[in-house]
């Protein structure tokens, strides 16, 4: 499966009605037209009243929606239909407008680099951003953010031969990665 994944959700108000849709579609038992608009890549499942029609992109999906509904029309049926895409980082069927989360995983670390002068910095931020890695840069100060410890002393050891004489690196929890308490107890001392 590719990373592109849309369904149709139909859910049948009757459950009977299920089987007859379901087995038309699964067959493509449709008029040419219906056919040809569904395509041959659609795959069609049914769970109970439920059916699903898969599309490896959102213009397939809404194709056959559209096929859906106008059979729906056609049998005088009456379901709740509705498009989705598959999630991979929430593992879950979401609405089409739902933000992306792939690829959103939080950055729990830091690589911090301190070059000995701006124009290296700017130099490995380029380059680093090249690689398609998370990178900031302030100054001669460059961070790449990274989703684990593990990955964040990958990055420092390869770029550790890299860089110029005089520079640091240091790895440390990123405060934006770390989940924020539910309540915080402040004192004050007199």
């Amino acid at each position: 499966m590719n990373g592109d994944e849309w369904r149709v959700e139909t859910d049948l108000d009757d459950e009977g009605h299920g089987y007859t849709l379901g087995e038309r579609l699964r067959a493509h038992d449709l008029d040419d037209e219906a056919r040809k608009r569904l395509g041959r890549r659609v795959m069609v499942t049914r769970d109970g009243p439920k059916l699903f029609l898969y599309a490896s992109d959102e213009e397939a999906a809404r194709e056959a929606e559209r096929v859906v509904r106008e059979l729906l029309d056609t049998e005088r049926l009456t379901a709740s239909v509705r498009i989705t895409r598959w999630d991979p980082a929430a593992e879950e069927w979401v609405a089409p407008d739902a933000p992306t989360t792939a690829g959103e995983h939080p950055y729990e670390w830091e690589v911090h680099i301190d070059l000995p002068g701006r124009d290296d910095a700017r130099e490995l931020e380029g380059r680093l951003n090249a690689e398609g890695l998370p990178v900031h840069r302030l100054w001669r100060w460059v961070t790449v953010d990274a989703h684990t410890a593990e990955e964040a002393n990958e990055i420092a050891d390869r770029l550790r031969d890299e860089l110029p004489d005089g520079t640091e690196i240091r790895i440390e929890p990123n405060p934006e990665g770390i989940p924020g308490p539910t309540f915080v107890w402040l004192e004050t001392r007199v």
